[in-house]
């Protein structure tokens, strides 16, 4: 098992502080522009399943499940493409976050950057833009911190 390298929060507090104030800068502009917390729970966990981020992986999964999120949703979502399980709106924001996610590769092409607009306004747009950038700064901190998410349930080793 690997362990956690350093906690950033206590190793640089007002950076880490800042961090916190742009996520919630982020949550307060989706709920002005409208955006629906599911969608944001789904953009966090698809970012989070993209780069293989543990820690975020369990937060945001657990944060879906108590917003009602569904768990056959949840289970589906890697391949969210392939199922009728997700909404327009859903859809456009995962499509969103995944070319942002792995924009080395897509540069965020115009066909994507144009079904978002289709489906959102250039508000909800710019919002979900942030959302996804935040989420893949935390999860760039979090797999380079080796960050550990809690215990819960089994104990370790057990089957």
């Amino acid at each position: 098992m690997t362990e956690q390298r350093m906690n950033l929060a206590e190793a640089t507090p007002e950076v880490y502080r800042a961090m916190r104030n742009l996520e919630q800068s982020i949550q307060e502009e989706l709920k002005r522009a409208g955006v629906e917390k599911e969608i944001y729970e789904l953009v966090k966990i698809r970012a989070s399943q993209l780069n293989g981020c543990a820690f975020c992986l369990d937060m945001h999964l657990s944060d879906s499940r108590e917003l009602g999120i569904s768990q056959q949703r949840l289970d589906v979502l890697p391949a969210w493409r392939e199922v009728e399980l997700y909404s327009e709106r859903e859809r456009a924001a995962l499509e969103l976050a995944e070319a942002v996610t792995l924009v080395s590769e897509s540069h965020v092409d115009d066909e994507v950057w144009q079904r978002v607009l289709g489906t959102f306004s250039e508000a909800e747009a710019a919002v979900l833009t942030w959302a996804a950038t935040g989420i893949n700064s935390w999860n760039r901190l979090a797999i380079t911190s080796r960050a550990q998410p809690p215990r819960r349930g089994r104990a370790e080793g057990s089957d």
